[in-house]
């Protein structure tokens, strides 16, 4: 691998005047015919957000946050040949920290880690012991914000997880843990599968694992849970992926237009899937799911993070993981399973944990839930 080359983030203005001009004039249709989200995101929401966004929302106070960790870009091998990948690389003032690779998903972005890079790096400093220190890496997703955007098809799950061990091993870290969620939790799995020398153990929070016959005829409380989850997403909740899965070009041009388009299509999924009761703005602020959408909207990845359906959401391994694992479930999850069904496919699984509260974007909806159950996970394995 390469030297990583360090990269901090600088906007133009005149990149941040369109978009507020797009703001300004952006063309709405009527409002949804329901007084609920059963439509989609409502109008009146998407009308108080957007007039937040073009006057009192502030990119640069977010910039200075990407700004104050140390980032990097470097290119990684795959489909078409090397691709620069942007990554954050905090480095633990603990001396034995312990190497852990963190992989957002869709519709997130490394922005999700915000609130867990400095516990999980500097625990002393935060309540925890010097034992619970991580070297952390969190890279954003080939085609997602500052990461290159492939020209081939082929950027797999398996591919970026193949990328990822060449970047964790090209860092210098012989052994190391990985972690994730949403794709980030496909993306682990898939290195979990692919077992390279250097990993040491993996942590999800979305374990894709399939029923068996035997277990859906006799379904106990916590499989009636996530069957009646999957039938919910498959009825009401799936069509984006189908569309990014099927169609992301098509899809990507009104996208990659409109920050409104962009904002709603992004915000709606925030809604549906945390642990949030129906309020978005209980959970995140205003500013914390706007800065998620712009690093979509500044980057133009409507279309290249879409790709990762396309190419990967009919596809996703569930082939055994036998090395050390450990899966935290969090209520609002969008796929759930139970210990039994897990430990079908996770054959060295350490740590199964139902949290009472929480959902997809656990890092950013219960942070210090989050770090707890990684420090727990990671202590059952050993580099």
């Amino acid at each position: 691998m390469e030297q990583p080359q360090p990269f901090s983030v600088s906007v133009d203005d005149a990149v941040l005047e369109d978009l507020k001009h797009r703001l300004t004039n952006a063309r709405l249709p009527e409002a949804e015919l329901v007084d609920d989200w059963s439509q989609g995101l409502p109008r009146a929401y998407l009308e108080a957000l957007l007039a937040y966004w073009r006057t009192d929302y502030d990119w640069r106070r977010c910039e200075t946050l990407l700004n104050g960790w140390p980032q990097f870009t470097v290119p990684l091998d795959g489909p078409g040949g090397p691709l620069p990948v942007h990554f954050i690389h905090l480095r633990s003032p603990e001396a034995n920290a312990r190497p852990l690779l963190l992989s957002h998903g869709w519709p997130g972005s490394i922005l999700e880690f915000r609130h867990v890079l400095g516990p999980l790096t500097d625990p002393v400093a935060h309540g925890g012991r010097a034992e619970d220190a991580f070297h952390v890496v969190a890279p954003s997703l080939p085609g997602f914000a500052f990461s290159g955007k492939p020209t081939v098809p082929g950027w797999t799950v398996e591919a970026m997880a193949k990328a990822f061990d060449q970047l964790m091993t090209g860092l210098g870290y012989e052994r190391y843990f990985a972690q994730g969620g949403d794709w980030g939790s496909i993306i682990t799995s898939a290195l979990g599968e692919l077992a390279p020398p250097g990993l040491a153990g993996i942590h999800v929070t979305m374990p894709i694992v399939t029923p068996d016959p035997e277990t859906v005829a006799t379904p106990n409380a916590e499989e009636q849970d996530a069957l009646a989850g999957l039938a919910h997403y498959q009825q009401w909740d799936s069509a984006y992926a189908r569309i990014q899965g099927t169609r992301p070009q098509t899809l990507a041009y009104g996208l990659a237009d409109s920050p409104a388009g962009q904002a709603a299509w992004i915000i709606e999924k925030f809604w549906s899937w945390m642990d949030c009761n129906n309020d978005p703005e209980s959970v995140l602020s205003k500013d914390e799911l706007l800065d998620n959408v712009m690093l979509y909207w500044l980057n133009n990845a409507a279309g290249s993070s879409a790709r990762i359906y396309w190419e990967s959401f009919n596809k996703v391994s569930q082939g055994p993981l036998t090395l050390p694992s450990a899966i935290s479930l969090y209520p609002k999850e969008i796929f759930r399973t139970s210990e039994r069904w897990a430990r079908r496919r996770f054959t060295d699984l350490r740590r199964f944990n139902r949290a009472e509260k929480g959902g997809h974007f656990a890092a950013m909806e219960c942070p210090e839930h989050f770090v707890s159950e990684l420090r727990a996970s990671f202590a059952t394995m050993t580099l």
